[in-house]
């Protein structure tokens, strides 16, 4: 699954994600996606927004699949305003749905290659559990696939890919340990010097919001040096996907010695 997909299907506007790692801020994501969304059917539409009479536009569904490591339900709705400090007058809902293996049976039944890809994560890390490295744990995964799985002859044909996919997944785990990591060390520094209860809290605040930045500073490098080296792609492409800038993507295709349209 790509790490985000948007598309319109009978004047809906599906906005859909996936996460590894659970992440409480998603409605912010998706309000920030939503907005340029819709100035880019502003732009492609008829749409008229000074118009008189009330503009149609396409109803926004928020989906996001997680299947990361901490227990969580199998459904569950976030909300932009569960982050607000009292009533605010925008809402936006995301419907997250827990697609590890054993999770919402319905929805796996009804999508074969979603169960199976469900079911290769799940050997993947039962593996990882046996003190594998990934490369290795990957490789007995796809080996011991059922022979019926659908995704079976695109993944042993693309296995190349199959474990790049993984490791992306696995440094995103490492970058949000690393925040939680540095988060914690600021924090209890900062109480040492300042006090027990008002340095931990500042610490805890300041190191989360530092970590925080450095750990997507360092993920949107790695996705975007993961593009380049793919090949093929327009630099605006690759900063849309990995949030930087197209200087910055400029910057990093002349160190890597790759050529970008």
């Amino acid at each position: 699954m790509k790490n985000d997909v948007s598309f319109i299907i009978a004047f809906e506007m599906n906005l859909w994600e996936h996460q590894s790692s659970y992440n409480p801020n998603m409605p912010m994501r998706f309000f920030i996606y939503g907005g340029r969304l819709y100035e880019k059917y502003i732009a492609t539409s008829d749409y008229y927004q000074y118009s008189s009479t009330l503009q149609p536009v396409p109803r926004p569904i928020c989906m996001c699949f997680y299947n990361g490591t901490k227990e969580e339900p199998e459904t569950q709705v976030q909300k932009l305003s569960d982050a607000y400090d009292g009533e605010g007058d925008i809402e936006v809902k995301v419907m997250m749905l827990n697609i590890n293996y054993g999770k919402n049976q319905q929805l796996m039944v009804a999508c074969e290659p979603l169960k199976e890809y469900a079911w290769l994560v799940d050997a993947v890390r039962r593996h990882q559990n046996e003190k594998m490295d990934l490369d290795a744990a990957v490789d007995a995964a796809l080996d011991e696939m059922p022979e019926e799985f659908v995704i079976r002859t695109f993944l042993l044909e693309n296995r190349a890919e199959g474990k790049s996919m993984f490791l992306t997944e696995y440094n995103e785990e490492k970058v949000m340990k690393k925040e939680r990591q540095e988060g914690f060390r600021e924090g209890r520094q900062e109480g040492r010097q300042e006090g027990f209860q008002e340095g931990r809290q500042e610490g805890r605040q300041e190191g989360f919001q530092e970590g925080r930045q450095e750990g997507r500073d360092e993920r949107s490098i790695e996705v975007a040096t993961a593009l380049l080296k793919e090949g093929g792609m327009p630099a605006a492409f690759i900063a849309r996907i990995s949030e930087l800038s197209e200087d910055a993507v400029w910057k990093l295709a002349k160190t890597l010695g790759v050529a970008i349209i």
